[in-house]
């Protein structure tokens, strides 16, 4: 899976920018949906197999869009201001590059600070190496997000935008594996996770799923000194989460989940997560309410430019899924 997770990684598609990133996953998916269609706020929804007897709607999410930046002002200069799409840390900005959708490119840069003072994206500046406003490539409005390579660590991944690609990553290949099922699932590769959650919520309205389930990146409690205790860490397996702050996974779902993984030796672990949201939110709330559930990836800084996730997480996701999909979904 390692060459298709570089190609989605390392292709730009901020919040509401998802064109290009919309491309290549329908190149991705190719010839393995029953069929491919785009909603009107861009979601790509792939269609997989026909509901049976013992059978549902199933609509499982991943998010398409990163978090980027906006240009809101360029001065006599061409250095560009800017402001935030999806949650942006102003410590991970300084020094690091950027690409805006047409292909222009620049380094962000920083007005002085007095010491001990924290920055604020008001300090920060884009520098793409224009010497007047006239000269300056960037409008106001154009959008850019962060330039950093794949990187290949073995057992390890490192990339900007491992949220949520590698996320989008294992539905194409759950996609693809899954040959069987009772089910007719709607596959949504959903746009604007990272400004509230948008793409999914109408999504989710149009697919009108008996039963749903998210797949997403979640914060881990395995570094040096960890800001938060939790009970989540690389490489122990795909986390099943129980909840976060957008939703409450369904209690039925979830420990139908355990059970399969138990039943086929897929290691997995409990994620309950104090700060963030995901796609199962918007899956949960739709029409008269929907039993959602979600499958999440250990990710070490995450929004930041450089993302970690392990590659048996990824690759147990995709087990779990694709038993959790080939079988009738037990709510009882």
């Amino acid at each position: 899976m390692k060459s298709l997770i570089q190609q989605l990684v390392e292709t730009p598609g901020p919040s509401g920018f998802e064109y290009e990133i919309r491309d290549v996953i329908r190149e991705g998916i190719g010839a393995d949906a029953d069929d491919v269609r785009v909603d009107a706020l861009g979601n790509l929804i792939a269609r997989k197999g026909e509901k049976t007897e013992q059978g549902l709607r199933v609509m499982v999410s991943a998010h398409i869009d990163e978090i980027g930046l906006m240009a809101t002002h360029i001065d006599d200069n061409g250095f560009i201001r800017f402001t935030n799409i999806g949650g942006i840390n102003p410590l991970t900005c300084y020094g690091g590059r950027v690409r805006f959708m047409d292909g222009t490119r620049g380094v962000i840069g920083m007005d002085g600070l007095e010491r001990g003072k924290m920055p604020k994206l008001s300090d920060l500046f884009i520098d793409v190496g224009a010497t007047s406003k006239a000269g300056c490539p960037v409008k106001v409005g154009d959008v850019c997000g962060f330039e950093r390579p794949f990187i290949d660590l073995g057992k390890r991944m490192v990339a900007k935008s491992m949220d949520d690609r590698i996320s989008a990553a294992i539905a194409i290949e759950v996609l693809k594996q899954l040959k069987s099922t009772p089910h007719e699932v709607h596959f949504v590769f959903s746009t604007q996770e990272e400004v509230g959650i948008r793409g999914a919520t109408t999504a989710a309205f149009g697919v009108d799923p008996d039963v749903g389930f998210a797949i997403d990146v979640t914060r881990t409690g395995d570094t040096p000194r960890p800001g938060t205790k939790m009970a989540v860490a690389l490489g122990d397996g795909p986390a099943i989460k129980v909840r976060d702050s957008s939703f409450i996974a369904d209690p039925r779902l979830v420990d139908w989940m355990v059970k399969a993984a138990k039943e086929a030796n897929i290691p997995y672990q409990l994620e309950v997560l104090e700060a963030g949201g995901t796609d199962g939110r918007a899956i949960q709330m739709t029409r008269a309410g929907v039993p959602a559930g979600c499958v999440s990836i250990a990710c070490r800084y995450i929004h930041s430019p450089s993302e970690m996730v392990d590659t048996d997480d990824v690759e147990n996701a995709v087990k779990l899924l694709v038993k959790l999909l080939g079988e009738p979904i037990l709510l009882g």
